[in-house]
C-alpha cells in the first residue's frame, strides 16, 4: 500500500527457503526513506489487502433425541414382578431426563446459531469499512468491535452450557448402563412367573434402546462442543487481528495463527536466536522518525512466507549503530530493543505465535539509525 510519510524501497533478491524447495524472485519491503538504487521513486499505490474472512461456523448436529416411552405393565405380586415395577419407574424417570436434556440441546443450538450470525454480521461490517479505508481508531468501528466481542463472549457462554449439558448426559449414560445390567440380571432371579419374564423382556428392549439413544446424544453434544470450541478460539484470534486493523485504520487480511500452527503443531517451544550471518532480512524497519507505519508491509511479508512454509520460524533482531562512543551505543541499543519489542507485539497482534519468533540484538557499523530486521530461520 502507499504510505504517506515515507517511500518504501525493496531488496531485489532470490529467496531460497530450505526444506520447502522453492525459489522466489520477489521484492521484500525495506522500510526506509531512500531508494537503494539511488533513484527517487514515487511510492505506487498497492491493491488493498483482501478482507479477513471469518471462519465459517461449523455445522451443529441436527438429531432430535426423543425417547420412545415405556410400555406399562401389570403387577404380578412376585418378587421379580416388584423388581420389574421398580426398573420401569427408573426407566420412566431416565427418559424424562433425556427428553429435558434434548430440549436444552435444541434451545442451545438455536442460540449458538443466532449469536454466531449476529457476530459475523458485525465483523463483516467492520471489515467492509476497513476494506475501503478509514481513520485510525475510528470510534464507530471501536463500538462495533466491542459489540462483536460481546457476541463472541455470548457464543462462548453457550458452548460452556453445552459442555455442562454433556456432563449431565454422561450421568444419564451411567444410569442407563446400570438399568441395562439390572434388567439382564433380573432374569436369573428365582421365583418369577412367565408374565414377569415377558414384561422383563419388553423392559430390557426399551432400556437398550434408551442406552443407544443416550450414547448418540452424548456423542453429538460432545462433537458440537469440540467443533464450536475450536471455532471460538479461531475467531478470538481473528478479533485480535481486527483490533490491530482498527488501530491502524486499514485491513490486514486473514489471521496468521492457523496458518502458522498448521504444519508445526507448535512443536518449536521457545526458539533460540541463531546467528543471522550473511542472510538477507525479509524486512528492514528503520526507525528514523516517529510512528513509522510498518505494520502492513510486515504483515504482507510474513503472510507470504507462511503461505509457502507454514512451519516457518523467524529471527527478530534489534540493530543499533556502533558509532558515537559507549554511552551513545548503549542508548541506541536500548531504543532498538524497545523498537524490536514493538515489532514483536505487532507480529503477535496479526496472529503469529510468539514461540515462532526469537528476539536478539546487535550493533552494526553500517547502521545509521536504529533498525529492526526480520529474518527467516
Amino acid at each position: 500500500m502507499a504510505f504517506s510519510n515515507f517511500r518504501p524501497i525493496f531488496l531485489g533478491t532470490a529467496l531460497l527457503v530450505s526444506a520447502c524447495s522453492f525459489t522466489e524472485e520477489t521484492l521484500w519491503p525495506t522500510l526506509t526513506g531512500e531508494d537503494p538504487a539511488g533513484k527517487d521513486q514515487q511510492a505506487q499505490p498497492a491493491a488493498p489487502a483482501p478482507a479477513a474472512q471469518p471462519a465459517a461456523q461449523p455445522a451443529l448436529g441436527t438429531s432430535d433425541f426423543r425417547p420412545d416411552g415405556v410400555t406399562p405393565g401389570s403387577p404380578t405380586g412376585t418378587f421379580v414382578g416388584k423388581k420389574v415395577v421398580e426398573l420401569r419407574e427408573e426407566l420412566v424417570r431416565l427418559q424424562d431426563a433425556v427428553g429435558t436434556h434434548n430440549t436444552q440441546l435444541q434451545n442451545l443450538r438455536t442460540r449458538v446459531v443466532e449469536d454466531s450470525q449476529r457476530y459475523h454480521g458485525t465483523t463483516a461490517a467492520i471489515n467492509a469499512r476497513l476494506q475501503v479505508g478509514t481513520t485510525p481508531g475510528n470510534p464507530i468501528l471501536v463500538q462495533q468491535f466491542n459489540a462483536a466481542q460481546a457476541d463472541l463472549d455470548r457464543l462462548a457462554g453457550d458452548i460452556t452450557e453445552m459442555n455442562n449439558l454433556a456432563t449431565t448426559v454422561a450421568g444419564d449414560s451411567t444410569m442407563s448402563s446400570f438399568l441395562s445390567e439390572s434388567a439382564r440380571a433380573a432374569f436369573s432371579i428365582s421365583g418369577a412367573v412367565d408374565e414377569d419374564h415377558r414384561q422383563l423382556a419388553i423392559l430390557e428392549d426399551e432400556v437398550n434402546r434408551t442406552v443407544v439413544l443416550i450414547d448418540r446424544l452424548l456423542k453429538e453434544v460432545t462433537d458440537d462442543v469440540r467443533r464450536q470450541t475450536n471455532y471460538v478460539a479461531t475467531e478470538r484470534a481473528n478479533l485480535n487481528l481486527l483490533s490491530a486493523g482498527i488501530k491502524s485504520g486499514e485491513i490486514f487480511g486473514a489471521d496468521l495463527t492457523n496458518r502458522a500452527l498448521a504444519a508445526s503443531g507448535n512443536r518449536y517451544g521457545n526458539v533460540g536466536a541463531l546467528n543471522t550471518g550473511s542472510r538477507r532480512p525479509l524486512v528492514v524497519i528503520r526507525f528514523d522518525r516517529a510512528n513509522v507505519p510498518y505494520q502492513q508491509a510486515l504483515y504482507n511479508a510474513v503472510s507470504k512466507v507462511l503461505e509457502r512454509r507454514p512451519d516457518a520460524v523467524f529471527d527478530l533482531v534489534a540493530v543499533a549503530p556502533s558509532a558515537g562512543g559507549p554511552a551513545r551505543v548503549a542508548l541506541n541499543s536500548n531504543k532498538a530493543r524497545r523498537s524490536a519489542e514493538s515489532v514483536l507485539r505487532s507480529l503477535i497482534e496479526i496472529g503469529l505465535p510468539p514461540t515462532r519468533v526469537a528476539v536478539s540484538a546487535r550493533t552494526s557499523g553500517q547502521a545509521r539509525t536504529n533498525e529492526v530486521h526480520l529474518y527467516l530461520r
